[in-house]
């Protein structure tokens, strides 16, 4: 199983950015997905998940500005970023569990300037 996540990138604060994950298999079935973050110096953490029938769960600091969702056609998950602010920085990864076993893409870096 791979999962290649793009579309990091440098932006402005109040800006905008979508990350794409993109699974070697199909995704309809994997329950959940997610967005994980690390910023430098600090662990990683989660910022949403997205369960196979469309139910979303979100980190306080991403609730009212990210949405996660899934396109099954595309075997892709995205995270669209809305509102970005400096402490958005770090690398983001895409994860999924299937049947028991941890898959990790290899991250994104989004990086936002004030």
């Amino acid at each position: 199983v791979q999962l290649q996540a793009s579309g990091g990138g440098l932006v402005r604060a109040g800006g905008s950015l979508r990350l794409s994950c993109a699974a070697s298999v199909r995704v309809a079935g994997i329950n959940p997905m997610r967005w994980y973050r690390q910023a430098p110096g600090k662990q990683r953490e989660l910022v949403a998940g997205i369960t196979s029938d469309g139910r979303s769960n979100y980190a306080d600091s991403a609730k009212g500005r990210f949405t996660i969702s899934r396109d099954n056609a595309k075997n892709t998950v995205y995270l669209q970023m809305n509102s970005l602010k400096p402490e958005d920085t770090a690398v983001y990864y895409c994860n999924a569990v299937i049947i028991l076993k941890v898959y990790w893409g290899q991250g994104t870096l989004v990086t936002v300037s004030s």
